[in-house]
């Protein structure tokens, strides 16, 4: 099923905030997600099994360097076909 979220990234005790958000939009891209990232978030759009798979996958990596909050909204209801 397509989706379309909307993630933002709050990397806490770390000077480098750019450093952890382009790393998780590298691995989101390495899935094949289209991702536009604004001054707040993250667009994404893809089917729902690879964005899941995806945002485990940059969450496990980014917690491995980096103390992070995620807050991620998903919906199924209104998906774009592409990021503008």
């Amino acid at each position: 099923m397509k989706v379309q979220a909307e993630i933002s990234i709050y990397p806490l005790r770390t000077q480098a905030l750019s450093e952890p958000i382009k790393m998780f939009c590298e691995i989101l891209g390495n899935h094949g997600l289209e991702t536009k990232t604004t001054s707040m978030s993250t667009l994404i759009i893809g089917e729902s099994k690879d964005l899941f798979k995806a945002c485990g996958e940059a969450f496990g990596q980014l917690t491995q360097k980096y103390q992070v909050v995620i807050n991620m909204k998903v919906s199924n209801a209104c998906p774009l076909d592409e990021l503008k």
